[in-house]
């Protein structure tokens, strides 16, 4: 029944769940805003650092033989290809005088067809002269080498026309001999040879005439298309504002600093699967959340904000204990510190109105047994003396459920428990782990108390089905004797049954 009832959980929750996804990537805000602020600062420094070299434009009008209207810019699109090879480079560089390679000078300068006929060209130089300079050469080079081009075809055309003129001239002057050959002669059959030939003279002479003009046209064409190529507007320097450059360029950094630390946040949030939510920490834990603590209190505001929250806890942790014939432990999760301050807390109100209060200090580190007391702070002692505490004492523990740690040690720091987690600190897996090492030690979580939760986070962190532990209904359970170590009962909790067996069932 758990296994199906496990199966139809994990089929229903979706692969990607968009809400934890936000709530993760908005807790890294520290990490996307960073890299949009380096972003800014980098593309700032650019601008300043590396300023793009002097740059000189100018336009040059292109007349082509076959223009259309409809045209759709195959033609310009030619001669910017063109404009891009090393003939036109080497004969600029040649008029320039420089030693440079052609292929050096190609990644310099570009063109760009502003119209059917508009040709732009953008030229770099180490200098402002030397950009104009370069691009007056280009320009020139390129409208050469188009009328050359123009006149070679023209005249390429007018040849091929006047060579088929001549060979028609040459038949011309055959029909002619012939006519000439057969006008002596007399009958019905040279008439009719007469006749086709005088037919095939006027053909001939008509095609010849036709050849003739067509030549002509070929050759009164290119003075107008010679005369049509040619440079409209001058050199002249591309003026670029430093400020404007800078802002420019300081937006572009800082907008590709923001979406690379938005994809960073997003795919670590994927990859990492740290419960943010309070509904994941509370499902994962097994266990309600019953009350929320900010990691670090920020104003003045705040800081009464938090100071309420504490009070209220620390009334609801007493009361709770208070009720409990058992020892009751704090275990804590990413939050040793925050840990420390609400069992100091705790001990107070409990030596407030009852037996002295012994906390035993279990965290890995020197937190509590080694820090300075201060007047009307409770006892601490370390693990190792636990057991020499007095009968009359109450016992408050404080351990750590972070990975290494000893869990059976914890069942004698107190054989209840409230965990203190840090939102976004352990992974899903580890949570498992953790409710499933607790249950093992029949240590029943009476909640949990969520540090640094998000502030945007409107989901529900109680559990329903889990009144046996949460505060609002739990029971009183008999005392056991002490320094008896609790027996397994015939059937976990619900709670702890629903635990996945292994970490990879967790994952």
């Amino acid at each position: 029944m758990t296994t199906s009832t496990a199966a139809e959980s994990s089929a229903a929750a979706p692969l990607i769940d968009l809400q934890v996804l936000v709530a993760a990537v908005r807790r890294r805000r520290r990490l996307w805003c960073s890299l949009a602020l380096l972003g800014l600062l980098a593309g700032s420094a650019v601008a300043f650092l590396l300023p793009p070299p002097p740059t000189a434009v100018t336009k040059v009008l292109v007349a082509h033989e076959e223009d259309q209207p409809n045209d759709p810019g195959t033609l310009i699109r030619t001669d910017v290809a063109l404009l891009q090879t090393t003939r036109i480079a080497d004969k600029a560089l040649g008029s320039l005088g420089s030693q440079e390679k052609a292929e050096d000078f190609m990644k310099d300068y570009s063109g760009l067809g502003l119209t059917n006929n508009v040709l732009q060209i953008t030229v770099t130089g180490a200098s402002d002269a030397e950009a104009v300079a370069r691009a007056r050469a280009l320009a020139d080079a390129f409208v050469a080498d188009h009328v050359r081009r123009i006149q070679e075809s023209a005249h390429a055309e007018a040849k091929a026309l006047l060579d088929q003129r001549d060979q028609l001239k040459d038949q011309l002057a055959q029909v002619n001999k012939a006519i000439g050959d057969g006008s002596g002669e007399s009958g019905p059959q040279s008439s009719a040879d007469l006749e086709s030939l005088y037919a095939r003279r006027a053909e001939l002479t008509s095609q010849i005439t036709d050849f003739g003009q067509r030549a002509a046209e070929a050759s009164i064409g290119t003075p107008r298309l010679v005369a049509g190529t040619q440079i409209v507007d001058s050199p002249q320097l591309v003026r670029r504002s430093l400020p404007r450059t800078a802002a420019t360029d300081a937006g572009i950094g800082a907008f590709l600093g923001l979406f690379l630390g938005l994809a960073a946040a997003a795919v670590g949030a994927v990859v990492a699967d740290r419960p943010v939510l309070r509904r994941e920490i509370a499902a994962h834990l097994g266990a309600s959340v019953i009350a929320e603590l900010p990691h670090r209190p920020g104003g003045r505001w705040q800081r009464r904000r938090v100071r309420s929250a504490r009070e209220r806890l620390t009334t609801s942790l007493a009361r709770a204990v208070r009720a409990a014939a058992e020892p009751v432990s704090l275990l804590e999760l990413g939050c040793a510190r925050n840990t420390c301050v609400i069992a100091l807390d705790l001990a107070r109100a409990l030596a407030a109105d009852g037996p002295p209060v012994v906390v035993v200090d279990g965290l890995p580190g020197p937190q509590l047994s080694r820090r300075r007391p201060k007047p009307g702070d409770p006892t601490v002692v370390g693990g190792e003396s636990a057991a020499a505490a007095s009968p009359q004492e109450r016992r408050l523990g404080v351990g750590s459920v972070a990975p290494g740690t000893a869990w059976t040690d914890l069942q004698y720091l107190g054989t209840r428990t409230v965990l203190v987690v840090r939102a976004g600190h352990g992974s899903a897996a580890w949570l498992h782990t953790v409710a499933r090492q607790l249950a093992d030690q029949r240590i029943p979580v009476i909640g949990v108390v969520l540090i640094d939760p998000d502030p945007r986070d409107r989901t529900d962190g109680t559990l329903w089905d889990g009144l046996h532990t949460a505060l609002r209904g739990q029971s009183e359970r008999p005392a056991r004797p002490k320094g008896t170590v609790p027996r397994r009962a015939e059937r976990l909790p619900l709670w702890a049954a629903r635990v996945p067996d292994s970490d990879q069932e967790a994952q």
